[in-house]
């Protein structure tokens, strides 16, 4: 049976990205060859034999070099969420799915497809959607040591009370990695 996670590397106050979108915050810090280890961890049970990916589409259904998730390494298929209907878009191995307005199936979709993989959950709206409806089963934050001050933030608004078990914590050269399941 997959495993549904949150995926995402954040700020140690909460964000995901600049308010403009930026993630510049990312790159260029130091690193040991565990932190590498842990992120790879992650990649290859979402990209193991089967695995899969949920996101959102971007407003003109295409797929660009910034979009691919995980920049195009992993050859899983892949779930946008949408407003209208779209077919299916192959691009560099990947197929990416389009799925209208309807969270729990762009889900059901991808747990189907990741069999005993992973299914990654991409984005905060994504995510807090999938957390509110009780999809997901385990949190996993890369946390960079820095402070944004604002942004885009991975919870807020959640509007639930959610409790977690720590499963695994680890801290190395660049991030400390934080591994949570999603109690009932």
């Amino acid at each position: 049976m997959a495993t549904v996670i949150v995926h995402a590397t954040i700020t140690l106050d909460g964000f995901m990205a600049k308010e403009d979108g930026g993630v510049d915050w990312m790159f260029g810090r130091p690193s040991a060859p565990e932190d590498d280890a842990v992120v790879e961890t992650v990649m290859s049970r979402i990209g193991a034999v089967v695995g899969a990916v949920v996101g959102g589409a971007n407003k003109t259904q295409t797929i660009e070099d910034g979009e691919m998730p995980y920049g195009g390494m992993l050859k899983v298929p892949v779930y946008l969420m949408t407003h209208s209907a779209h077919e299916p878009i192959e691009r560099d191995g990947t197929t990416y799915n389009f799925v209208v307005d309807d969270i729990n199936e762009a889900v059901r979709l991808a747990t189907q497809a990741a069999g005993d993989g992973w299914v990654s959950l991409l984005g905060g709206t994504i995510s807090r959607q999938c957390l509110r409806l009780g999809l997901v089963d385990e949190l996993h934050l890369d946390v960079a040591p820095v402070l944004l001050g604002d942004g885009i933030s991975l919870f807020a608004d959640l509007g639930r009370h959610i409790e977690l078990e720590r499963l695994d914590t680890s801290a190395f050269a660049s991030e400390a990695h934080l591994r949570y399941r999603v109690l009932p």
